[in-house]
């Protein structure tokens, strides 16, 4: 996520926690998410969809709030 634009994630990061805070729990559910489907993360599926569900939403607001400041930026 955001690959392309890691200069401007750093920024945002730096100036803005709940951003910072988000990022970082949406890697981290991205991590876990990747290892229950590789098998190594034993999880039901429950809990895997929800997890999905949380990170889904992480990513949304993530966007949201980068697209939010490049525009900002803009003006």
């Amino acid at each position: 996520m955001f690959e392309n634009q890691k200069d401007q994630v750093e920024t945002l990061m730096s100036a803005n926690p709940e951003f910072r805070s988000l990022y970082q729990r949406h890697q981290e559910l991205d991590k876990k998410v990747q290892d229950a489907e590789l098998g190594v993360l034993p999880i039901d599926d429950v809990t895997l969809a929800r997890m999905k569900k949380e990170k889904l939403w992480a990513k949304d607001r993530l966007t949201h709030m980068f697209e939010h400041q490049e525009q900002a930026a803009a003006h």
